[in-house]
C-alpha cells in the first residue's frame, strides 16, 4: 500500500525505546509516532540535545520518520495524570506546559519530525468555559509562534472529554492560528461520533498535521487493535488515498505494550489487509 505507516512508542512502554524501534522498522513501517517520556526519550533529561542527535542519526539508519507526540500520563507531575496543561488555573503551571511544548518542538527540529502532537487539557471543575478558552488560545499563540521560529508544524489533536474533543472545535481555534494543524485520531471520531472518520479525513484534508488509526467501539475511547471495534479501516484508507495524503499514518495500540512484540506486525498486516 502507498500510504506511510508509523507505530506509536506508547504502545512499546515495555520495550526499551531502540528496541521498539527496531520492530517497528523491522515490521516495515515507514516511521515512529514517538511519545516522549521519562522511559522513552526524556524530553527533561539534561543531555537532551545530545541524546536527540544521536537518535536522529539511529531513526535515519533505520529509515524510519517521526511525529512527535506529547501525551505522556505522568511526565510533568507525578500525583496527576496529565497535568499541568494549558488550561491549568495556575499560571505557572499552564507555563510549564508551554515550555514542554516548546521543548518537542526543538526535539522535532532536530530530528526533522514532520509535526509535533498536542492536545488541550480537561479543565478544572472551577474554571469557567470561557476562561479555559482564553487560556487555551494564549497557550496556542506561545506553541504556534515557537513553532514558526523552528519551521516545525504543529497539530492539535481533539480528545474525547477535553476542552478540544471535535473537529469541529478544533476549526473554532483554526481560524485564529492559521499554522495550528489538526492531528486527526480516526478512532475519536467513533467515539465522540460528532462525524465519521472518513469523513473527517475528506473535510480536513488540507489542515492535516498527521493521522492516528486503530479500532475503537462507538462511544467508548479504549483503543482496540484492528477487527475488535467498529472502525471501517477500508472507508479511512480509502479516504486517505483519495486526498493523496502522503504524511504519516500513525497506529496508536496503547494498550497493547504487553505484548508489543506481535502487535506491531499485526498491525501492518491488518491495515495491509484492509488497503488491498
Amino acid at each position: 500500500m502507498s500510504l506511510r505507516l508509523a507505530y506509536n512508542t506508547n504502545g512499546a512502554a515495555n520495550h526499551r525505546l531502540d528496541d521498539a524501534l527496531m520492530l517497528i522498522a523491522d515490521a516495515g513501517y515507514d516511521g515512529v509516532a514517538l511519545t516522549l517520556d521519562h522511559h522513552h526519550h526524556d524530553p527533561f533529561d539534561p543531555q537532551w540535545e545530545r541524546r536527540t542527535e544521536v537518535l536522529a542519526k539511529r531513526l535515519g539508519e533505520l529509515k524510519l520518520g517521526s511525529v512527535i507526540e506529547t501525551g505522556a500520563r505522568y511526565l510533568l507531575e507525578a500525583r496527576e495524570k496529565h497535568e499541568p496543561t494549558l488550561l491549568n488555573p495556575l499560571p505557572e503551571g499552564r507555563r510549564r506546559r508551554v515550555e514542554f511544548l516548546v521543548r518537542a518542538i526543538d526535539i522535532a527540529a532536530l530530528l526533522g519530525s514532520e509535526t509535533v502532537s498536542f492536545w488541550a487539557g480537561v479543565p478544572k471543575a472551577e474554571v469557567p468555559q470561557h476562561q479555559a478558552w482564553t487560556w487555551l488560545e494564549e497557550g496556542l499563540e506561545q506553541v504556534c509562534a515557537a513553532a514558526e521560529r523552528k519551521r516545525v508544524s504543529v497539530s492539535l489533536e481533539p480528545e474525547p472529554g477535553m476542552l478540544v474533543e471535535t473537529v469541529a472545535d478544533y476549526a473554532r481555534l483554526a481560524q485564529r492560528l492559521p499554522n495550528l494543524r489538526l492531528a486527526l485520531d480516526t478512532g475519536h471520531c467513533l467515539v465522540t461520533q460528532d462525524i465519521a472518520p472518513e469523513a473527517a479525513v475528506r473535510a480536513y484534508a488540507g489542515r492535516l498535521g498527521t493521522v492516528a488509526i486503530e479500532d475503537m467501539k462507538r462511544g467508548d475511547h479504549t483503543h482496540l487493535p484492528f477487527g475488535e471495534g467498529d472502525m471501517d479501516v477500508p472507508a479511512v484508507i480509502a479516504a486517505l488515498h483519495e486526498i493523496a495524503f502522503t504524511k504519516l499514518v500513525c497506529v496508536e495500540y496503547s494498550r497493547e505494550s504487553p505484548r508489543a512484540h506481535l502487535a506491531i506486525p499485526e498491525a501492518i498486516e491488518s491495515l495491509r489487509a484492509a488497503g488491498a
